[in-house]
């Protein structure tokens, strides 16, 4: 793992990235051509940053990895999943206007 940046995740190792992980993840289900998904990717990263070792951030590009997304009931993206010990504790979908504050509270209940 990268310190301090986000881990792409694909179909092949999503379990083992993120489901047996010993640390809580956040799971950013986006893709390419989704405008607030670049948005919201600079705030993405700076959680990697300033939660590492501490928080795993992986992302996952919907369109490559759709049985990811499909498992995980992505409907609407960008949707960001907190997991803990393999089960998702918590989630928030699209960007809102305090969005990089309104993430923060959420990681932070978690930790």
């Amino acid at each position: 793992m990268q310190e301090g940046k986000s881990v792409e995740v694909t179909d092949a190792d999503f379990e083992q990235q993120v489901l047996q992980s010993q640390i809580p993840v956040l799971v950013d289900f986006w893709a390419e051509w989704c405008g607030p998904c670049r948005m919201s990717g600079p705030v993405i990263e700076k959680m990697a940053e300033q939660y590492e070792g501490k928080l795993k951030v992986c992302k996952v590009n919907v369109d490559e990895h759709r049985d990811s997304a499909m498992k995980a009931g992505v409907t609407s993206i960008p949707m960001l999943n907190i997991y803990k010990d393999g089960q998702v504790v918590d989630q928030m979908i699209g960007v809102t206007p305090n969005f990089e504050a309104d993430l923060k509270k959420k990681i932070d209940l978690h930790m």
